[in-house]
C-alpha cells in the first residue's frame, strides 16, 4: 500500500538520514522502529522538531555516485529529502520512499526549494508490507536497519531486484553503535560480507565494486567530533 506523494531525513548533527535501530543521539536509516511501531512512531518522532537531518545528502551516497550517468534513482527511506534532492540536482530522476508522511512533507518541501520538485516523485511505503514497482539505475539504501521486526534482508533483497541491467545497489549502514550511544537497543549490525551472502539469492554474478568498514567523523550530541564506523556496499548488476 503506498500513497503518492510529492515532498528530506537528516540529523543536525550529521550527514546521516534516515530510520534506525535506536532511539539514542545518533541517526540511522530504518522503516520499522521498537516492538514493530512504524508510521505513528516515525511520524511523532519528526514532529518534535521542525527538523531532524542536515538536509545535506550522506557523504557515502556522495562518494559512490557522483561519478555516475544520471538516470532513474530510488531512494529507500528517504527521510526529509537530502539525499532525493542531492540526486536531482545531478539529473537523476528520484523516487523517494519513507514510512512517515511527515517526513515525505518535508521532502516536498526541500525538492521545491531546490527547484527539483519536477525530478522528485515521493510516496509512502512501509518496506515490510509493500515495494515500488519498476527498475532503477540506482537503488539507495542508507541506513535501512533492522529495528524489532524489521526484515532488513528481505527489503534489500527487493532493492537488489528493483536494479535495472548494469544499474548500482548502494547498501549503508552502521557497523555499531557509536561510541557515545548510551541506550543501545538490542540490534544486528551485520558486516559487508554478511549483507553480500544475504543479497546472493538476487545478486549471484553482479560485480562486488566495494564491501568494506570505513571510519568517519560524525558531531557527537554535545557537538563535539566524534568517530564511527560505518559498512559500505556497492554492487553492480551485470548489463
Amino acid at each position: 500500500m503506498s500513497e503518492q506523494r510529492t515532498h528530506d531525513h537528516r540529523h543536525p548533527h550529521s550527514n546521516d538520514h534516515g530510520h534506525g535501530p535506536g532511539p539514542g543521539p545518533g541517526p540511522e536509516h530504518a522503516a520499522h522502529a521498537p516492538g514493530g511501531a512504524g508510521e505513528e512512531f516515525w511520524d511523532a518522532r519528526y514532529q518534535q522538531t521542525d527538523r531532524i537531518w542536515s538536509g545535506e545528502a550522506n557523504a557515502m551516497l556522495v562518494h559512490e555516485v557522483s561519478g555516475l550517468t544520471p538516470g532513474r534513482a530510488l531512494d529507500l527511506g528517504c527521510g526529509e529529502g537530502g539525499d532525493a534532492v542531492w540526486l536531482a540536482r545531478l539529473g537523476w530522476t528520484v523516487t523517494g520512499t519513507d514510512i512517515s508522511g511527515v517526513a515525505l512533507g518535508r521532502a516536498a518541501e526541500h525538492a521545491a526549494d531546490a527547484g527539483v520538485a519536477d525530478r522528485v516523485t515521493l510516496a509512502r511505503y512501509d518496506l515490510t508490507e509493500s515495494f515500488p514497482e519498476g527498475e532503477f539505475d540506482l537503488v539507495s539504501a542508507c541506513f535501512l536497519h533492522n529495528y524489532g521486526d524489521f526484515p532488513r534482508d528481505r527489503v534489500l533483497r527487493s532493492a537488489a531486484s528493483a536494479v535495472a541491467p548494469g544499474g548500482t545497489l548502494l547498501v549503508v549502514g552502521h557497523a555499531g553503535w557509536a561510541p557515545w550511544q548510551e541506550e543501545r537497543e538490542e540490534a544486528y549490525f551485520p558486516t559487508p560480507q554478511d549483507v553480500v551472502a544475504q543479497l546472493e539469492p538476487v545478486t549471484a554474478g553482479w560485480e562486488v565494486l566495494r564491501a568494506e568498514e570505513t571510519e568517519r567523523v560524525q558531531n557527537q550530541p554535545d557537538g563535539t567530533p566524534g568517530t564511527r564506523t560505518d559498512n559500505v556496499v556497492r554492487l553492480r548488476r551485470p548489463a
